[in-house]
């Protein structure tokens, strides 16, 4: 499956969803509004492959992300949301800003010139500017991620120093890394939950159990990530109405930054799947204009997580395991890697 026959397909899993979305829109589905949340949030997020036993491939990603409250929303991003057809609700929308940070390398750090047909060495540094509207049902998220490329994405400095201080093998290899590259990145990704109360107190002494189910879909262009996606997530516990499950770090399934506590502590198991039908990965195809090191990449890639959160007062804490199907021709199979986020309301 060549370039464009992948592109087109990534656009046409975007667009039917959203027609599927609109059509249930216009079937006269009411929304529920609440009143608006004046809370922010502050996001910290730590991915790493440590969880899974491994040391390759997507190693180590690090986030933070600010969130407005619904009342902070600047007038000219308020305007500009209500340009964009897909969002359900303009009322509660907010902002957010983030940085973050990605690493990934071949099977082994140690070789000063690993080999050409195994993953690239690569970072990525990047700011998100991004908008998000929710109405208790419909989830939207639009995010904007400007970035850098190689060297200055100081990854290399990152993973020598995080494996000095562990006492890790030192990473030999980066000098064979993707060459300096500025990264421009539009995201979007829409969520629609259906929350169902489970009658289970005669038999467990827990008051609001319940289950839900939160299917997917999003898309991907730019020069770093062009791709469409599809997928899923159940959760189980108390008091789920909270939030749509815990943020991950890209591309991944979707969550959410906030979170809206109805009681003193709350809980949830969750696990999910999504596909993603990729047309284009840097981190694996190498730099868009110059010659680099690169790997013939599966169009077709499959995540699989399951997990555990608690909301606690202000804060909920998350813990995210992870299984990735091969993402490139000759890889040795699955990747896994766990993901811890803490975000607290202020």
């Amino acid at each position: 499956m060549n370039f464009p026959k992948i592109f087109i397909l990534s656009i046409v899993i975007g667009l039917t969803a959203a027609t599927a979305a609109s059509a249930q829109d216009a079937a006269g589905e009411a929304k529920p509004k609440r009143p608006l949340d004046t809370s922010s949030f502050v996001t910290l997020q730590f991915d790493n492959d440590f969880f899974g036993g491994s040391d390759s491939h997507y190693t180590n990603g690090m986030r933070a992300a600010y969130l407005s409250p619904e009342a902070a929303v600047p007038e000219l991003m308020r305007k500009f949301g209500e340009l964009v057809p897909l969002f359900s609700s303009t009322y509660n929308m907010r902002f957010s800003i983030s940085i973050g940070q990605n690493i990934f390398t071949p099977e082994d750090i140690t070789l000063s010139d690993p080999p050409t047909n195994d993953r690239p060495y690569a970072g990525w540094l990047y700011t998100g500017f991004g908008l998000i509207s929710e109405d208790g049902v419909w989830l939207d998220k639009l995010e904007l991620d400007v970035g850098i490329v190689g060297p200055y994405s100081f990854a290399k400095e990152t993973q020598t120093e995080w494996h000095r201080v562990f006492g890790f093998n030192k990473p030999q290899g980066w000098d064979q890394q993707i060459k300096t590259e500025p990264g421009v990145n539009l995201y979007y990704e829409s969520s629609r939950r259906s929350l169902f109360e489970l009658p289970l107190s005669t038999f467990i002494p827990i008051e609001n159990l319940g289950f839900d189910f939160t299917p997917h879909f999003g898309v991907a262009l730019g020069n770093v990530q062009i791709h469409g996606a599809a997928g899923f997530t159940a959760r189980f516990g108390d008091d789920l109405p909270a939030d749509y499950g815990p943020p991950k770090i890209r591309p991944n399934l979707p969550g959410s930054d906030f979170f809206v506590l109805d009681d003193n502590i709350g809980w949830y198991f969750f696990g999910g799947i999504e596909a993603r039908i990729v047309g284009r990965n840097i981190f694996l195809d190498g730099n868009t204009f110059r010659d680099s090191r690169s790997v013939d990449k599966y169009p077709v890639v499959a995540d699989f997580q399951g997990g555990a959160a608690i909301t606690f007062q202000r804060a909920r804490l998350s813990y995210t395991h992870l299984f990735r199907t091969p993402e490139f021709q000759g890889q040795d199979g699955f990747d896994s890697y766990g993901s811890v986020a803490l975000s607290m309301r202020f």
